[in-house]
């Protein structure tokens, strides 16, 4: 097929490299400096063994026709070519009709017309002549279905598209569980690198470990651990460095507070100081509301979240007064989240266990419960109006007590049984709720759970060890590049209409289900194994769906033996998915190492609403999408 380029093309190439092989040969570092200049993606791995196998005579140099078969196994891909022929009529290019044929056909873009063809072949035609001719080559062709205009995810989604004005609990909330630490939660360095991680892959969400230290002055580690202790105070100037960077929507400071009142009190200080005009300390408009505000009415300013004396009524009487060094009291009963599983209990049970939290009075205390005293700062106090930290007790104590602004910290373990026994209950929770689930504290090595879980009821929290990869965070940064990466997700609707019946283990007829079909075409420059000596590898791609439990399920395609540069699939795809707006999709890539086990090569994660039409590129592996 290489014969049949047109002639202009071959001279085109020529003029880029004629100057590099004065002297007859190059060497590998200038063999990359003139792949750069072709302006085509390429692996310093490939290319190096190429030039290697290349480089008959072993001296470190290569000839012109060695370059040419160097920029051929690299640039000009046999599938690509296919595609262009059947729509070029002469083999050689595509005039603007073609070209609007292919995008309609193969890109499934109805509104394709010549104005838009003529603006692609201005944007990838490399060739002069051609582009002064409206027309494309295979040059052309092949930088523009490798480009991002053909990613497998949407455009529209790479920017803020959502509705974003309504109520904070409509939203799923990108969460971060033991920010401060980069590695276990044992022995592991805290560092203030977590805050900066976090908030740059988008993080809303923070939590802050506070203890009292040294001369009065607060610090964040994980407590009663080997884990070393960071001042609260950079802390917070990391925060307000790289609080906006990414998202300019609300960021939620979760305090998980073990300070004495005297050293809240300079927490106080330091929020205010550092953070000043965009912490929240006051009511939109200072009026008493009736409801969570908007993503949109917060932008640019950060919550506390942490518990509060008495109620925001309250506090906003108190507005204007000098809070330093007064303390509030109150009671709890003493029962951890994975200990005390009231909720699963009978209903009797329940009543009988079920939290009695109430503020200090004069009047003494009731309650025959073991219970701890809390101490809070009122400064600090003060300072927490729409993220007050509520302890959950059951569903039918917060149908009936919690307010709007108050939000439940629920462990993995009871959240998971709460899902499996009353998950239509807590559908309705987190409809009026702000829910945050965190990790078990058994998971010392800082690992992580699935949250697919716990955003399939609609928890808007689900907090992760950012500092732990996997599977799990695989999820939570596919989930999270939706909606331009802002951190916030619209929750689906069923999800947010208090008259939802949506039911996560029975889904009704009338949930509109929808037909993925993917067909696998090929991989181009896959990264070689580390357990292989050269660029080849026995690929293999796994499809993955993540969602509702009658969704979740996964594919596996053919090995191609011994070929990471240039794999060839050609293998189609289909899955059935009740929940599409909950759906996740994977695509995993090994290097099949032995019949029992597999090398992972990479990753690439988005949500299945994401997915283009058409012919189109993610990492390591080329896709048509239908």
């Amino acid at each position: 097929w290489e014969e049949k380029r047109e002639f202009f093309s071959f001279t085109w190439f020529l003029s880029i490299i004629h100057d590099r092989f004065r002297k007859g040969t190059i060497n590998l570092e200038s063999t990359l400096e003139l792949l750069n200049n072709f302006d085509i993606p390429f692996d310093y791995i490939h290319v190096k063994y190429i030039f290697k196998t290349s480089d008959s005579f072993k001296a470190g140099n290569i000839t012109i026709e060695d370059f040419r078969r160097i920029y051929r196994a690299i640039a000009h891909r046999c599938e690509i070519h296919e595609l262009f022929t059947i729509h070029s009529p002469n083999h050689r290019i595509l005039s603007l009709p073609n070209l609007v044929g292919f995008l309609r056909n193969e890109q499934f873009q109805d509104n394709a017309d010549e104005t838009i063809a003529s603006q692609l072949v201005a944007k990838f035609e490399p060739i002069e002549e051609a582009k002064m001719n409206k027309e494309m080559t295979f040059e052309g062709f092949i930088r523009y279905v490798t480009s991002e205009d053909c990613a497998i995810f949407k455009s529209e989604h790479r920017t803020v598209y959502q509705d974003m004005s309504r109520p904070l609990c409509e939203y799923f909330i990108s969460s971060s569980h033991n920010t401060y630490l980069l590695s276990d939660q044992l022995i592991g360095s805290s560092h203030l690198w977590g805050y900066a991680s976090a908030l740059m892959k988008g993080c809303r969400c923070l939590e802050i470990d506070c203890w009292d230290g040294p001369n009065n002055d607060p610090v964040v580690y994980h407590g009663y651990t080997l884990t070393n202790k960071i001042s609260f105070m950079t802390v917070i100037q990391v925060i307000d460095k790289y609080a906006f960077v990414v998202s300019d929507y609300p960021l939620i400071l979760s305090l998980e507070n073990h300070c004495s009142p005297k050293q809240q009190d300079v927490m106080v200080d330091y929020l205010r100081s550092i953070l000043g005009d965009k912490l929240v300390t006051f009511t939109i408009d200072e009026t008493i509301p009736t409801e969570l505000p908007s993503p949109e009415a917060l932008k640019f300013k950060i919550m506390i979240k942490n518990k509060k004396i008495g109620t925001l009524e309250e506090t906003l009487e108190r507005k204007d007064v000098d809070s330093h060094g007064q303390t509030g009291e109150f009671e709890e009963e003493e029962t951890s989240d994975d200990e005390s599983n009231n909720e699963l209990k009978s209903p009797k049970q329940s009543l009988v266990k079920k939290r009695q939290a109430r503020w200090k009075s004069a009047a003494p205390p009731r309650k025959k419960q073991k219970t701890r005293k809390i101490k809070i700062a009122l400064a600090l106090s003060e300072l927490v109006i729409y993220t007050k930290s509520q302890k959950f007790t059951s569903f039918e104590d917060s149908r009936k007590n919690q307010r709007f602004y108050e939000t439940n910290s629920i462990g993995e373990a009871k959240a998971r049984k709460l899902v499996k026994l009353k998950a239509n209950e807590f559908v309705q929770h987190t409809l009026r709720f702000l829910t945050r689930i965190y990790p078990r504290g058994i998971r010392t090595n800082s690992s992580n759970y699935n949250p697919q879980e716990f955003w399939n009821i609609g928890c808007q929290m689900v907090a992760l060890n950012f500092q732990t990869p996997g599977v799990q965070m695989d999820l939570q940064i596919g989930k999270f590049s939706d909606n331009g990466g802002c951190g916030y997700i619209l929750k689906p609707e069923f999800l947010r209409n208090e008259n939802t019946q949506f039911n996560l283990y029975n889904i009704s007829a009338d949930h509109q289900p929808l037909t993925l079909t993917i067909k696998l075409i090929s991989g181009h420059q896959l990264p070689p194994s580390n357990l292989s000596r050269t660029n080849k590898a026995d690929p293999l791609v796994i499809l993955e769906i993540y969602g509702i439990p009658e969704d979740q399920t996964k594919q596996q395609s053919c090995v191609v033996k011994g070929n990471a540069l240039c794999p060839r699939w050609n293998q189609t795809f289909t899955f059935d998915i009740r929940a599409p707006e909950l759906a996740l999709v994977r695509f995993v890539v090994e290097d099949q190492f032995s019949l029992a086990s597999n090398y992972f090569l990479g990753q690439y994660t988005l949500p299945l609403l994401s997915i283009n039409r058409g012919i189109t590129l993610i990492v390591f592996v080329l896709l048509g999408s239908l």
